[in-house]
């Protein structure tokens, strides 16, 4: 079946659906998800978004902690971009219906402060921000008459005129998507003058991650199989504090709370934080989670210690309601205990190399969001920094394609087949599928995670091959599957982050390699880029 829209929009989150709500003024909009339209990452986020919306605050000082977090990789315009129409962003995510935290009074937002923050900027909705921007803009898109959202739909692979033999247009570009219906098995085509990425990150690629199950790195995948340029893969962060404990796969103890005065403890008790940096427990991301890495490591243990019981109880209560509710879940009362915490991978800060409007290199697809790399995030991203990127992205991306959707319709109205399963069948061997996935996921955190060495990447590389030989063969072979498709996509994404990281001879921001311990500045900072190259 082939569905014409005028903007297709892969993804659910705040980037994706702030797009579709912009966009659906001006055409028909389809959001195809993999799961029901809430499940994202946006979800899950705790902290905030950052913003300069106080008087004791400047876009200068925001723009600066960024590119001190960035590792001198970031890219100035964007961040000043991003920085200075954040808050318009903020106040269209409040004219759609986002109910952030006020004062007391009532006549003004909380501001709070995460680590690397030099002010505080961040608004936020109690410790549930995402889930409520989530609600807010699901519920905005719902009554949107202009927008079909196409739940438990994982798309497989974008639709480009070079791989189409009878399409008009001459130059590259790209005409939709194909996607696999996952309730009925049935491949369907997407037709769209305008194709947007804003699928996510891929910390599914990892053993361990606070990463909802969807970030599987699809849209990163397709877009580099279809030709576009991805840039600075190498660069994952990982979260410094999860919730260690065997049932609650990595539940994240947001930034927030050592912003608010928690301290990270040894098991004797010994805060260690101010050994590695002087801003201590508020030390940027990459620093807390190698420093948290490495006490582990000298001293045995599977985990360190959050400590806030230093902080009035009922404070404690009413600025971390989910936080405290979900650790008392699994036998910890934060005002009391200290928290066992873990890194996990949380947060990609390459991907699909974009322009200030989120254009792709192929004309006619757009990523926004985690799944984008945009330069504002260089080597290390700041707190709170990317809910404000995928909304701003979003906003400039609408702005754009809506402008220049009369130069693609010619596009969307090519020659464009259905799916062909050829003679394909239905597997019988879900175990290599599993086994596969099990196996990159493991290597990936061993090998390639919070330190790495040439060595570990040169093992990590051979296996990625082994495993996408298998994979490939079987992709052909068999019918498409949900898990299948999603291992594909995770085989390209741990080989694009191992490419990137042997390119980068230094350690810089979330890279840090003991072969390579500096950085290297000699002939300028440099992204790491890659692009596919066809026979």
């Amino acid at each position: 079946m082939v569905i014409q829209t005028d903007f297709l929009i892969i993804g659910s989150g705040i980037a994706g659906l702030s797009f579709a709500l912009q966009a659906a003024a001006h055409g028909t909009v389809a959001i195809v998800t993999k799961r029901e339209i809430a499940e994202s990452a946006t979800r899950y986020a705790q902290g905030g978004i950052a913003t300069v919306f106080s008087t004791e605050d400047s876009f200068d000082a925001h723009i600066e902690d960024t590119k001190i977090a960035g590792a001198g990789l970031c890219h100035e315009d964007v961040v000043r971009m991003v920085v200075e129409e954040g808050p318009q962003t903020i106040r269209d995510l409040i004219d759609w219906g986002v109910k952030f935290t006020t004062t007391t009074n009532g006549d003004e937002y909380d501001l709070t402060r995460e680590g690397g923050h030099s002010a505080r900027r961040i608004l936020h909705a109690e410790d549930i921000t995402g889930r409520e921007i989530e609600r807010a803009l699901v519920e905005a898109v719902q009554q949107n008459q202009n927008i079909s959202v196409y739940e438990y739909h994982i798309a497989i692979d974008l639709i480009t005129c070079a791989k189409i033999a009878r399409c008009n247009v001459e130059n590259n570009c790209c005409l939709g998507a194909f996607a696999l219906n996952i309730n009925d098995s049935m491949v369907h085509t997407f037709a769209a003058g305008t194709t947007v990425l804003a699928s996510g990150g891929a910390g599914k690629v990892y053993l361990y991650t606070c990463n909802p199950d969807v970030a599987s790195g699809d849209g990163v995948a397709m877009a580099y199989r279809a030709g576009a340029t991805v840039a600075n893969m190498e660069f994952m962060q990982f979260h410094p504090t999860t919730l260690f404990h065997p049932n609650a796969k990595s539940f994240l103890i947001s930034e927030a709370v050592r912003g608010e005065g928690a301290v990270l403890r040894r098991r004797d008790g010994v805060a260690f934080m101010e050994k590695y940096h002087h801003l201590k427990d508020l030390a940027p991301r990459d620093i807390v989670a190698r420093a948290i890495d490495n006490e582990m490591k000298i001293y045995g243990d599977d985990c360190v210690y959050l400590d806030i019981t230093h902080e009035p109880s009922d404070v404690v209560r009413n600025r971390f309601p989910n936080i405290f509710q979900t650790c008392m879940e699994y036998g910890f009362d934060m005002t009391k205990d200290w928290l066992p915490v873990v890194p996990a991978a949380h947060y990609l800060c390459g991907g699909v190399s974009v322009n200030m409007d989120g254009q792709t290199d192929i004309p006619g697809l757009y990523a926004i969001g985690e799944v984008a790399f945009t330069g504002l995030h260089g080597a290390n991203r700041l707190a709170s920094n990317s809910l404000l990127e995928g909304a701003v992205y979003a906003r400039r991306a609408a702005i754009h394609a809506i402008a220049t959707a009369s130069e693609r319709k010619v596009h969307a109205a090519g020659s464009i087949p259905e799916w062909d399963s050829g003679t394909a069948t239905n597997s019988d061997e879900m175990v290599v599928v599993s086994q596969n996935w099990d196996e990159i996921r493991r290597f990936m955190w061993n090998y390639v995670g919070i330190v790495r060495t040439t060595k570990r990447l040169e093992r990590a590389m051979r296996r990625i091959n082994l495993i996408q030989a298998e994979i490939d063969e079987y992709y052909w072979n068999f019918i498409v599957t949900s898990d299948l498709i999603e291992l594909r996509n995770l085989a390209t994404v741990a080989e694009l982050i191992i490419t990137c990281a042997q390119m980068r001879k230094e350690s810089r921001g979330l890279h840090y390699t003991i072969d390579y311990p500096e950085r290297d500045d000699s002939s300028g900072p440099k992204d790491t880029i890659l692009k596919k190259q066809f026979a």
